[in-house]
């Protein structure tokens, strides 16, 4: 196929790899020439592209505001199928569906990634048995959606997930906004000074992700603030229940404390 991606980060020039190798014709599209030369010159891409003319499907790798307004005044061809793999899905799907479309839309999200960004951190191998959300409604063009889980295998994904955008920006507050905001806010403990040869596993897991873009998660945030608010007030209330127990030196109401994460935990990988 004929397919343009839009977006040469670490998500964008990953999967424009994957398909290239797969055997499709792969053409780049980025808003600086840097991540154009790069993919060209690590034949991730089979070329520039200048417009979308002849594309069959086209990405677009960017973030909410610059997706919204592609979304809306790309000159995509007649018929051609659009989809985003932007990490927040409701506002985009409410706009592209709000009127009439030459183009056929289909929302996506994949769960890959690193606490790095960039083409530098791209890899062709970075969705290998990774899984992909595919947002749904009554409007989205079954043969569109076909298309792109086939595309999808070809890129590697082991899972394909579909769901409305309503599910998937609830879920995504838990699953991925919520883990970034903790590990923003737990990396700033006035303790984190000098710890060198204190951190273990446990530690680095907790900051994996506290030092990604500000300035691409926050609108992440802001687009989904009703359902990742309200994960940040659930935590708050739980963690309530263990800071009362140690202050009222409760050891059996932290023992319970902790004996409902043992469970929640053991019946997440029970159904996993």
């Amino acid at each position: 196929m004929q397919i343009v991606v839009y977006g040469l980060g670490i998500i964008g020039a990953s999967l424009a790899a994957s398909l290239k190798a797969s055997g499709h014709t792969v053409l780049g599209k980025n808003r600086s020439k840097g991540p154009i030369e790069v993919a060209l010159s690590r034949g991730m891409i089979d070329g520039e592209a200048k417009s979308y003319e002849g594309a069959e499907v086209v990405f677009l790798a960017l973030p909410p505001k610059p997706t919204l307004k592609e979304l809306e005044e790309g000159e995509f061809p007649e018929g051609a199928i659009v989809c985003d793999i932007c990490g927040v899905k409701r506002v985009i799907e409410q706009a592209v569906f709000s009127k009439p479309r030459r183009y056929r839309y289909v929302g996506a999200h994949p769960m890959a990634g690193k606490e790095t960004s960039g083409i530098a951190s791209s890899d062709p191998c970075l969705f290998r048995g990774k899984n992909l959300i595919l947002t749904v409604n009554d409007k989205t063009d079954g043969d569109a959606l076909k298309t792109i889980e086939r595309l999808a295998r070809d890129a590697g994904f082991g899972r394909i997930v579909r769901t409305t955008a309503e599910e998937h920006d609830k879920k995504i507050a838990l699953t991925s906004q919520l883990a970034h905001i903790v590990s923003n806010a737990y990396i700033k403990s006035p303790t984190a000074k000098g710890i060198g040869g204190f951190t273990g596993g446990s530690f680095q897991d907790m900051t994996r992700v506290g030092g990604v873009d500000e300035n691409l998660w926050k609108d992440l945030y802001f687009y989904n603030r009703d359902n990742l608010l309200a994960e940040i007030e659930g935590l708050s209330k739980r963690l309530s229940g263990y800071a009362e127990a140690l202050k009222e030196g409760d050891e059996e109401a932290l023992l319970s404390c902790l004996r409902e994460g043992r469970l929640a935990y053991e019946a997440y990988f029970s159904e996993k």
